[in-house]
């Protein structure tokens, strides 16, 4: 600036003082060499707009491309994926994101409750660090469960969705009776006691070969509400052991066309109602029927004594 001439003295202009630092600048300088903490960042995203979710979501990504940036590191990058998955979880947990209920779909009751013990959650646990998978796997190696499948729904809550085993029949044999679904598996958690209206299959082999006999035997009304038990032979064919002491021998093969004649012969002299010893029905043949004491109303014969 140029020097003003006053009463003809030159005089020089003294400079500007500079004004102090303001107490809000100065509270908003960063020490040298500070690291921010994460709850820090989340203070910092609410200043900004952002929701806290929405500002951990990105210091997970950022945690990501520096796990990234140190793989080559050796070990200590396997120390640092932990020491992030840890950080990440507790912070997700700070803001909500813990484990508050479990749903199960398509299962029973009783199956219910053996799924979530295998499940092996529990309430309040960090639920972004649930590894999916290893819990999918852990649910279908539960007996009732045929497969599964495993959804996280933000912020609380687990669902299990299943497709539970059809239970098919009890199996008794070896002095033991199990349930087993409709493949001749048993279902290890299912106890028999409990499942009084399935039908009884008795014998070695007994369980591989239901799923083909039950249906024939179920599409006829009146024999399936008297019969008691589907005993295996030689694990090579069936007899029907009714609730009256009765007994139907099948043959081996072609099982459901014996089991036609039989209901034919129900219909024509209501034998079923009456009673015998033991309708044979091994020769397709001869329908050979032996009555309980003596010859039945009517001197019942089919096709030979």
């Amino acid at each position: 600036m140029p020097a003003a001439l006053r009463g003809g003295s030159r005089v020089q202009a003294k400079p500007r003082a500079k004004a102090p630092a303001s107490s809000k600048a100065r509270s908003q300088a960063k020490p040298r060499g500070a690291a921010p903490i994460p709850h820090a960042k989340l203070r910092a995203a609410q200043v900004v707009g952002l929701s806290p979710q929405n500002a951990l979501i990105g210091a997970a990504g950022l945690m990501a491309v520096a796990l990234i940036i140190t793989l080559a590191t050796g070990h200590r990058a396997e120390h640092l994926a932990q020491g992030i998955e840890t950080a990440i979880d507790s912070e997700f947990g700070a803001v909500g994101f813990k484990l508050n209920s479990v749903r199960v779909q398509g299962a029973s009751p009783m199956a219910t409750a053996d799924i979530l013990k295998a499940a092996g959650v529990y309430k309040d646990q960090p639920l972004l660090g649930l590894d999916l998978e290893a819990l999918r796997q852990r649910v279908e190696a539960v007996g009732w469960v045929k497969q599964a499948s495993v959804v996280r729904l933000l912020p609380d809550t687990l669902v299990l969705k299943v497709e539970e085993r059809r239970q098919l029949a009890v199996w008794q044999h070896g002095g033991r009776s199990v349930v087993i679904d409709d493949h001749g598996r048993v279902i290890p958690e299912a106890e028999s006691a409990k499942f009084p209206t399935l039908p009884l299959i008795v014998g070695d082999g007994a369980n591989e070969y239901a799923a083909t006999i039950l249906p024939a035997v179920a599409a006829q009304p009146r024999l399936m509400e008297r019969l008691e038990a589907l005993v295996r032979v030689d694990n090579r064919r069936w007899d029907l052991r009714l609730k009256d002491g009765s007994l139907v021998q099948l043959p081996a093969v072609d099982e459901e066309a014996a089991l036609i004649q039989l209901q034919q012969l129900d219909q024509k002299s209501r034998i079923l109602e009456l009673g015998f010893e033991r309708i044979d029905l091994r020769d397709p043949s001869v329908v050979a029927v032996r009555p309980r004491d003596g010859a039945l109303p009517g001197q019942l014969v089919a096709n030979g004594v």
